[in-house]
């Protein structure tokens, strides 16, 4: 199963996204959505499963949970917006996601995309797909989830 993963839109919907995510079967959006109506715009791609960020604060986008833990493509994933990324070996921080049953963690909020394996789990932050903030590219990922695990790739936009 292809997954498409973006964050940190604040707003702006990228016009390159839509060829991006083309063939995905569903959307993961990890908070700091922005007004715009970026959410519906995306579920014209796929199915998308949203959170809210710490600057979703007012109107619709104030409204989506800020965790959610889904089952895709045979896996658990564990959707939010600000996450601390376990040193290696910490596994007293890996805790808590563990407790959700869940195998990949998905985050936003720095704007820097990450994809990581920490013990059992995958850290995966796709970067900022917005307009360019602080001197970084924006990007989003893909995450596929098959048989063989799941794996991840960040595109830059």
């Amino acid at each position: 199963m292809l997954i498409g993963v973006v964050s940190d839109t604040h707003g702006f919907y990228d016009p390159r996204v839509p060829s991006l995510l083309d063939g995905v079967e569903h959307i993961l959006h990890a908070g700091d959505i922005g007004k715009g109506g970026i959410i519906e715009q995306l579920s014209e791609i796929a199915p998308v499963t949203a959170v809210r960020g710490n600057n979703d604060r007012e109107g619709p986008e104030s409204l989506y949970p800020e965790v959610e833990t889904i089952p895709l493509g045979g896996c658990r994933i564990y959707l939010t917006h600000i996450v601390k990324v376990p040193k290696e070996g910490d596994t007293a921080g890996l805790s808590p996601y563990l407790e959700a049953g869940a195998d990949v963690v998905v985050y936003g909020h720095s704007h820097i995309a990450f994809h990581e394996d920490r013990g059992p789990l995958k850290f995966f932050n796709p970067g900022a797909a917005g307009k360019r903030r602080f001197k970084l590219v924006p990007s989003i990922g893909l995450l596929d989830v098959g048989e063989a695990g799941v794996e991840g790739r960040i595109l830059v936009l």
